[in-house]
């Protein structure tokens, strides 16, 4: 038990104990009105967060108001880089095996799990080491907070022109997550010490990647137009005039940190969890687009890919084969066009609409 110690001496010791529970990284910030978050109402105003209707959370701008009391907040991060190629390295189709993309972060277990048992874990530890009684809850991507601000505010790097958090030393393939707590914490950044430079300097090839061009400018994303939030968060039919831009991906996008030139000699992640299942990032479309609800289910069981539900990623294969450059005539070619005809008279209407859609494509370029 830890009594009479300093908020500093706390912190050392939380930090040690995260990373001793995993996590390559940790710090800590006072909750406050962090400057960027003064940006947010102008953000949500011009449409940009579309249909995620949890981002308007009041308690967003102060994450004070999460937690009353609310003295601290620990931000952690762990690396989920992996050792298979990026999106950029690997071809999306072939006649033999057209082949759709998952967003990194998906290959492995859910995060949110991961790193969600890893926090409570901290806090369990947290309880045995300091006697006066403290609240605490931890997030990760599951509350109003917004980590990545957070994070930047305690040290662990800086925010980039494509929105990320970039750490110095392990780029960008960063899982964040934070304890609120009502316990008294020095912050590891002294009051006079500036959050870690910005290291993008005259660098755009995030923005200039971006094939459907969802960065209004530098630093702001307009999900409307992010391939993640197409293919993950919208529930409704995908804009037409994007849907050709969105290629092979099924689940996410990875292009803006694919090129990213701080991910180049980044280190790849010692946590068994993350490492990829059969297939993962890079699944063939066909059996994708033919998957029943039950095979969905289980198929992504323990995944992140679970969040854009059976329908969408069924509606996301079939753009996906819209956007294969497969050769008429070819065996690929045929069961494509077999699986979207099926599909096309769905009774899901969402679905039969993708369909029909990719079916016009395939069949415009015989």
């Amino acid at each position: 038990m830890m009594e009479g110690v300093t908020s500093a001496e706390r912190t050392k010791w939380i930090c040690e104990r995260a990373q001793a529970s995993g996590f390559d990284l940790c710090g800590v910030v006072p909750p406050e009105q962090f400057d960027e978050l003064a940006h947010l109402p102008e953000w949500l105003a011009r449409g940009y967060a579309g249909q995620m209707e949890y981002l308007w959370d009041p308690r967003r701008a102060d994450p004070r108001l999460v937690l009353e009391g609310a003295r601290s907040l620990i931000v952690v991060a762990l690396n989920y880089d992996s050792p298979a190629p990026y999106s950029t390295e690997r071809a999306a189709v072939s006649d033999e095996s057209p082949r759709g993309w998952i967003s990194r972060y998906a290959w492995g277990d859910d995060y949110h799990e991961v790193i969600g048992e890893r926090l409570e874990t901290v806090i369990v530890a947290m309880r045995a080491q300091f006697t006066e009684p403290f609240e605490a809850r931890a997030y990760v991507d599951t509350g109003p907070i917004l980590e990545r601000i957070a994070a930047k505010h305690a040290g662990l790097g800086w925010l980039a022109k494509n929105t990320c958090l970039i750490n110095e030393e392990l780029g960008s393939w960063l899982f964040l997550g934070v304890i609120l707590t009502t316990l008294e914490l020095a912050p590891t950044l002294a009051p006079a010490e500036a959050p870690p430079a910005d290291l993008c300097g005259t660098c755009t090839l995030c923005l200039d990647a971006c094939p459907t061009q969802a960065f209004p400018s530098p630093y702001v994303l307009d999900a409307r137009q992010c391939i993640s939030y197409l293919t993950i968060e919208l529930r409704d039919a995908m804009p037409e005039e994007l849907r050709s831009s969105t290629g092979n991906a099924v689940f996410g996008c990875d292009i803006c940190q694919d090129v990213c030139p701080w991910n180049r000699k980044a280190p790849t992640t010692s946590a068994g969890e993350f490492s990829p299942r059969q297939s993962a990032f890079a699944p063939e479309l066909a059996p994708l687009a033919e998957l029943s609800q039950h095979e969905f289910s289980e198929r992504f069981r323990g995944s992140a890919v679970k969040r854009a539900k059976w329908r969408g990623l069924v509606r996301n294969a079939c753009v996906a084969l819209g956007n294969a450059r497969l050769s008429p005539g070819s065996a690929s070619y045929t069961h494509a066009i077999a699986i979207l005809n099926r599909l096309a008279s769905s009774q899901d209407s969402l679905i039969a609409e993708h369909a029909r859609w990719a079916l016009g494509q395939l069949t415009s370029a015989d």
